[in-house]
């Protein structure tokens, strides 16, 4: 019995000491970089019309006003890259705040990001359906002023991440009861808040992608600059202070970034959840959790898994599509068990 112990405490030595290794590293992202890339090709490539590696590239290449172009342009590409750039701005925002919380547990939907664009964006859709295109400002507004309202009950000399923790579940739960309210005051209208409740990319458009992208990217590249911080940080407050570092202005600004990333993901697509809770942890198996390295690497699996499990939700019963939410759900809710089972201590740690 203690020999096994003794083995396996220096089998995971031996894969941490793999994983700290800068040409480890650069494999892992380089790799990740293929299967963004992979994702985003069979995205375009199957759906209800399947069309051909090569009419692919042909479509994309060439000018000609083709059937194939017009699917591939109008329909399944600004989909595709609404999906991608969903699952960074998801998975931005899950490794921020677990990283600036210290807690595994930390995702959008806990601090009710998640809860403040829901209930802005069902308000919209039940009660003045008529003015459908206010869903993304409202719920942009929504996330943000739940974050807002959560940083202010959290407040008492200063930001404790497990006070935060507990202040976002109980804002979640009453926003979540504000939606729940409407959708018995409005029975007739449920119909139409489903999709958002769930989490869906149908008939998404270069109008949504043109929402996220700058989002995106302005945090993708905020994140990086901000990795030598969220490394101290992560050292404990009393650490982080004997370093230099201004840790309540530092976690202001890291929480900030990751709501306003998380709720122009929501603004789209919806209540998608899971994304920004597994995709930092199935990262960190792979890459160690050194932000330099951990911030690319999860910007590009969450994108690379999103495409690809909307591609599975179009494929998989067609003609009928399931909505993307249910697919992340059901691949979340295992790994979520694994985490609960022990793995997510030696995770987050590691």
């Amino acid at each position: 019995m203690y020999d096994k112990a003794i083995k396996a405490v220096k089998a995971r030595q031996a894969k941490e000491s793999i994983r700290k290794k800068k040409e480890y590293r650069l494999t892992i992202l380089l790799v990740l970089f293929v299967l963004c890339i992979l994702s985003l090709v069979l995205s375009v490539s199957f759906g209800a019309f399947k069309i051909s590696l090569t009419d692919v590239v042909r479509a994309i290449i060439h000018g000609e006003e083709t059937t194939n172009r017009q699917i591939i342009w109008n329909v399944r590409l600004p989909r595709t890259l609404v999906a991608g750039f969903t699952g960074i701005c998801l998975s931005l925002s899950g490794v921020m705040l677990q990283g600036v919380m210290n807690n595994p547990l930390a995702s959008p939907g806990i601090i009710g990001v998640s809860s403040g664009a829901g209930l802005a964006a069902v308000i919209i859709l039940v009660v003045m359906p008529d003015y459908y295109y206010l869903v993304t400002p409202f719920a942009f507004i929504g996330a943000l002023g739940a974050t807002v309202l959560i940083y202010f009950l959290a407040w008492k000399n200063g930001i404790n991440p497990m006070r935060l923790i507990l202040a976002g579940v109980a804002v979640s739960a009453f926003l979540g009861a504000g939606i729940n309210a409407l959708l018995v005051f409005y029975p007739d209208r449920v119909h139409g808040v489903v999709w958002f409740m769930v989490g869906g990319l149908a008939a998404r458009t270069w109008k949504h992608f043109h929402i996220l992208w700058p989002y995106t990217l302005g945090g993708l590249c905020t994140a990086f600059l901000l990795t030598q911080k969220l490394n101290i940080l992560m050292l404990g407050d009393e650490v982080a202070t004997g370093l230099g570092l201004k840790v309540e202005r530092t976690r202001m600004v890291l929480i900030g970034l990751a709501s306003l990333l998380a709720a122009t993901a929501v603004s789209v697509v919806g209540l998608l959840g899971f994304v920004g809770l597994i995709v930092p942890h199935m990262t960190r198996l792979i890459i160690g959790s050194d932000h330099k390295y951990l911030i690319p690497a999860t910007a590009m699996w969450g994108a690379a898994l999103l495409m690809a499990c909307d591609t599975f939700a179009r494929v998989v019963m067609d003609p009928v599509e399931i909505p993307v939410g249910i697919v992340m759900a059901a691949l979340g809710a295992p790994f979520f068990l694994y985490l609960l089972r022990g793995g997510i201590k030696r995770n987050v740690k590691s």
